[in-house]
């Protein structure tokens, strides 16, 4: 058995986080929980001997840089998606331990339905639940643990009842379902309620060994930083404070009374699929396969927020479908979006396609500045680029491939509007490669703008932009 003053073997040796660092203890803040479950289930790892079968998933939140600690395989999730991603590991590697590590804002607030469902089924998954009653990483505002009358950053008379509700407690709400095969609460504010706390966890991750189903285990855990307590102070107001209204203990345990509960992987036949939802089989009606510059097309739109980057993708990826080509269409959420710079990948091939990620693109088609300085210097010297040349003055050092310039806003203008900019644009890239015939443009123009006005203008700015020559600069 590990001994407690040995770093467990499923640590890495050194934690680099940062370039250049050579740090030997995790990150968290001094007196911070997370880093005594963090050893606590390190430690489990190594004395039940499933290192090399341990996927780990760390959420958003303090937990999200638990993969620099743990040499095991682990994945990043959503916020509040761990359980989505748990069901689907779990699922496809049934044979691995599969635990979610979260905290309470990603689990109790955004992650309550896929947590609910995901323990309903029954998932052969172990989930670590840290409770420390508010939003750890992101400066202390209240969560849905929050005690009544505790003071946060966005609660600052106090959690109350009539604005707030009261505290939802998971680990109670979890043991009324029928499917979990085990719940507990336990501390990390005593050395007796942490060595409870290493007993349940070998015990939840035991079940899991035997796949049995679904556990959850919630921590108290200490947050100094945010409680704006001291380290021993924080401790004892878990004893104090919270332990009264989050009791710990074992809630259900019907682990010895349940089989294991075997998931066999199936591979869907796609032809059976099709005949499910009613749809014909594909056939060769499409005749030739349509010119691809290169074996796989490797495509980067990139843009402001509202010019139709993320939509530039989809006309393309639908006109390829079409014509009976392989293609995948993955758009860059989040902020970006909203007055940054958006960007889409699409890949496209003949062949079976590996992974729709485009990291380094053969071909961008950038509508601003900064889309061409962070992708134009990737793309290989084989490669195309095209530039909206309307608003782009300017072209960084390290581009190596063709560079081709066309003035996409100016020529949607003179369309009708400047938003036919990304259609200006892909037109222009549909020249230069060869793949389509801006008729083969015309039935997804036709989906996509229903309304004639609209869709006139968009076939008129697919035109200026597949006759437009560099010549005319």
């Amino acid at each position: 058995m590990t001994s407690i003053l040995q770093k467990p073997k499923s640590f890495y040796d050194v934690f680099e986080r940062k370039p250049d660092s050579n740090q030997r203890t995790t990150h968290y803040c001094p007196g911070c929980g997370h880093g005594i479950l963090s050893k606590l289930l390190a430690e489990a790892i190594d004395d039940l001997a499933i290192q090399d079968k341990t996927l780990l998933i760390a959420p958003v939140g303090c937990a999200v840089f638990i993969y620099y600690y743990f040499r095991t395989s682990a994945i990043s999730a959503a916020h509040g998606r761990a359980a989505a991603v748990g069901t689907g590991l779990s699922r496809s590697h049934p044979e691995a331990v599969t635990v979610s590590y979260q905290g309470d804002g990603d689990l109790a607030a955004i992650g309550t339905s896929h947590t609910i469902h995901a323990a309903n089924r029954g998932e052969n998954m172990i989930v670590l639940f840290v409770n420390n009653h508010n939003y750890g990483m992101t400066g202390g505002q209240l969560a849905p643990t929050t005690l009544l009358g505790q003071v946060t950053a966005t609660s600052p008379y106090g959690r109350s009842q009539l604005n707030d509700g009261r505290p939802i407690k998971m680990a109670e709400i979890i043991a009324t379902l029928d499917a979990p095969v085990f719940v507990a609460r336990c501390a990390l504010n005593s050395p007796k309620n942490i060595m409870s706390a290493r007993k349940t966890l070998r015990r939840g991750l035991q079940a899991q060994v035997d796949r049995k189903g679904y556990v959850f285990i919630e921590f108290l855990s200490p947050c100094p930083t945010n409680w704006h307590l001291s380290p021993v102070e924080s401790c004892r107001w878990i004893g104090q404070t919270a332990m009264p209204l989050f009791p710990v203990g074992v809630l259900k345990d019907i682990i010895d009374e349940v089989p294991p509960q075997i998931r066999t992987l199936k591979q869907p036949d796609f032809h059976a699929i099709l005949d499910a939802v009613g749809r014909d089989k594909p056939t060769d009606e499409h005749g030739p396969k349509i010119p691809l510059p290169y074996p796989v097309v490797k495509l980067k739109i990139a843009g402001f927020g509202g010019q139709g980057v993320l939509s530039a993708g989809t006309l393309l990826a639908d006109a390829m479908m079409k014509q009976g080509v392989n293609v995948t269409w993955l758009p860059a959420y989040g902020p970006e979006v909203r007055g940054g710079f958006a960007n889409c990948s699409v890949v496209i091939s003949h062949e079976t396609i590996g992974s729709p990620i485009v990291d380094v693109p053969n071909i961008l088609v950038a509508l601003n500045k900064p889309s061409l300085f962070k992708f134009g210097p990737r793309v290989p010297q084989d490669g195309l680029v095209f530039y909206n040349s309307s608003i782009i003055d300017e072209i960084p050092d390290g581009i190596v491939a063709r560079l081709i310039a066309i003035p996409g806003s100016d020529l949607a203008q003179q369309a009708g509007s400047v938003k036919a900019t990304n259609i200006v644009m892909l037109a222009k890239l549909l020249k230069e490669t060869g793949m389509l015939q801006p008729t083969d443009m015309h039935p997804v123009l036709r989906e996509a703008f229903p309304k004639e006005k609209v869709f006139d203008l968009n076939v008129k700015a697919l035109k200026l932009g597949y006759t437009f020559s560099e010549t005319e600069v």
